[in-house]
């Protein structure tokens, strides 16, 4: 393995693996999530071996379970992410440039551990990428959202990459890549469920919409949650120029809670007066998944945070950490219930075939658990050793200035100033402000 020059490991702000050392009981958990995250895997493997027929909780009526509504939690994540980052070092919105780094690891990681997740419920996953390369089929979504999401991969490490060497006109270009994958990608993950006209309650042109809304909500609420675990691990990693951009996060992800909650309301009112999706929405309202809706998708992601993140007025970071990580939770029921709310009521129902229940039922197996929590136990695992290994993700304060330069107060890297030009100025040109707060 290349050894970093101590130079480069200045400007990345690289501790190196031996900052992992550093605090035994932070390595000990660690150490406890690759065991768990190995433990599922295996379980995983352990079903691909003996049939996922046999060990999934999937039938022919409901072919997408948990690892399904799990994949589609972390791609979401990621997407948001990349989205919440880009306000800040792409189009230039200040206050949100000092989470840049951390915005773009938490979106490499999540969706790696999302491609982890789907790995297990495609039957043979080496044989779909050599395809997808081979024999691509234009005219399938499939297709295209593993193609898009693969490139949205690359551009997103490209991104990471110059941010870490501070080039921000080359990490600019490669976030703007990253936001047209994502965006693409993640519209044509919504349009797999809207095109979907055999299950009424996806059909419909608003998911690609509400599929890119709620990821920047879903965005919204892991920076602010992974911030704030950042602080319990390393308090002095947040410092002024992060709070306003938590603040700022903050109140984004505010309005976008009172959107996802505008589209609920709705999708709810006119699911009650559509014959063809009213059973479901009666089974989510006050049917058997009524507790997955009422409590996971309303109570903890949306009213619980949308109260404590209000109240919390961007300084109370105990209220911020347990706001946004209910909401987390609340997100990953909401994934889970979309994906279920579609498949839950069979086919044949409306032709009143009597073999078939009105609505069917779904819970996932142990090894559909075991996948997700290893998955979960990755993600945990990725933020925390990027937290030790690049120092939290700080842009760094050079101890030798270059003549003629400045260290920028926004994001911390060198800057240059032509002839004439004042601090504020080359800053403004720098990153192509045109105001500042």
């Amino acid at each position: 393995m290349a050894r970093i020059s101590d130079e480069r490991a200045a400007r990345w702000g690289y501790s190196g693996v031996a900052a992992l050392r550093n605090s035994k009981k932070q390595l000990a958990f660690m150490v406890i999530l690759v065991m768990i995250a190995l433990w599922g895997y295996a379980v995983g493997m352990h079903g691909k071996i003996v049939g996922y027929r046999d060990v999934y909780s999937v039938t022919r009526e409901i072919p997408w379970g948990m690892l399904i509504a799990g994949y589609i939690f972390c791609v979401v994540t990621s997407t948001g992410l990349c989205l919440v980052s880009c306000v800040g070092h792409v189009f230039g919105y200040e206050p949100y440039m000092p989470i840049a780094k951390r915005s773009v690891f938490l979106a490499i990681v999540f969706m790696l551990c999302g491609f982890s997740i789907i790995f297990f419920d495609i039957e043979n996953p080496f044989r779909m990428a050599i395809w997808n390369v081979i024999s691509p089929n234009f005219a399938s979504n499939m297709w295209w959202m593993g193609t898009l999401y693969g490139l949205y991969l690359v551009a997103l490490c490209v991104e990471y990459y110059f941010l870490l060497e501070q080039n921000h006109s080359f990490s600019r270009a490669a976030g703007f890549m990253g936001v047209l994958f994502g965006v693409a990608a993640h519209s044509n993950l919504g349009g797999i469920f809207g095109m979907l006209y055999g299950r009424q309650e996806w059909y419909g042109p608003y998911m690609p919409i509400y599929f890119i809304v709620s990821a920047m909500m879903s965005g919204g609420a892991a920076i602010i949650f992974f911030t704030c675990l950042a602080r319990l691990i390393n308090p002095e990693i947040l410092d002024q120029k992060q709070e306003r951009a938590i603040n700022a996060v903050r109140q984004l992800t505010i309005m976008l809670i009172c959107v996802i909650i505008f589209f609920t309301i709705w999708k709810v009112l006119c699911g009650i007066v559509v014959p063809e999706k009213y059973i479901a929405i009666h089974a989510f309202l006050i049917g058997r998944y009524a507790p997955l809706f009422w409590i996971g998708e309303v109570a903890l992601g949306f009213l619980i945070p949308l109260v404590f993140l209000i109240i919390s007025k961007g300084i109370n970071y105990k209220l911020m950490f347990w706001g946004s990580g209910l909401m987390v939770i609340g997100i990953f029921f909401m994934r889970y219930n979309l994906v279920l709310e579609g498949e839950v009521v069979p086919g044949f129902a409306g032709l009143h075939v009597l073999e078939y229940p009105s609505v069917l039922n779904y819970a996932p197996s142990f090894h559909e658990l075991a996948i997700v929590i290893a998955g979960v136990s990755m993600t945990i695992f990725g933020f925390m050793f990027g937290e030790k290994v690049f120092n939290g993700h700080q842009f760094q304060k050079h101890e030798v200035v270059p003549a003629g330069a400045f260290i920028c107060p926004g994001c911390g890297g060198i800057h240059y100033l032509k002839e004439g030009e004042t601090h504020d100025e080359a800053e403004r040109r720098h990153h192509k402000l045109s105001f500042r707060d």
